[in-house]
């Protein structure tokens, strides 16, 4: 009776305890494939936004910097311009005021650029040779700046924004008394102010 006893009292204890072990088994848990795939989805576009506002930032920066490089290249070639206008001179026969057809070429051009440049005023400075006084050199250097500004003005030029001044001989642009360096001095310079 006692293995009987052991036997009912093992069986007693056995099967509740495979009951229990069976039945508090851990129980797998599926992720919720929804839940992932709506942040999967989410995280893709903000991805792809982020992207395009990189590209568009990208797009700005370029459109930026060829702006900024077609204003200096106009700045250039208007600083080119400019001195042009102000590097080419007139020059005259000896003591003469009356405009060569060359010069009357070179004013028609500086005109046209005064048209296109319509804030710009200019000096006419009037240059004379080393031959004769200083007084008859200033008068000649006053009558060819005056001719050249009349001229300029009968091209649609505006009489304000004219001024003139006579130097005579004394800024000679090359020194020497030669025929050649005596018809470099006989001129008139322009200066943008």
């Amino acid at each position: 009776m006692r293995k009987k006893f052991w036997l009912i009292l093992a069986l007693l204890l056995v099967v509740p305890g495979l009951l229990f072990t069976t039945s508090c088994a851990k129980k797998t848990v599926k992720p919720d494939t929804a839940q992932t795939d709506d942040a999967a989805k989410k995280a893709a576009a903000e991805a792809a936004r982020q992207a395009e506002m990189e590209k568009e930032r990208q797009k700005a920066l370029d459109e930026q910097r060829i702006k900024e490089e077609r204003i200096q290249k106009d700045r250039q070639k208007e600083a080119a311009k400019r001195a042009a206008f102000e590097n080419v001179a007139i020059y005259f026969d000896f003591d003469q005021s009356t405009l060569t057809p060359e010069a009357q070429g070179i004013l028609k051009a500086k005109a046209e650029f005064m048209r296109m440049n319509p804030g710009i005023k200019v000096t006419i400075e009037g240059h004379a040779d080393e031959r004769g006084t200083n007084e008859y050199n200033l008068a000649l250097g006053d009558r060819r700046a005056n001719s050249a500004k009349g001229f300029l003005i009968s091209l649609g030029v505006s009489n304000a924004r004219l001024n003139t001044i006579s130097y005579g001989e004394e800024k000679p642009i090359v020194s020497g008394q030669t025929e050649a360096a005596w018809g470099k001095n006989r001129r008139c310079n322009f200066s943008i102010h």
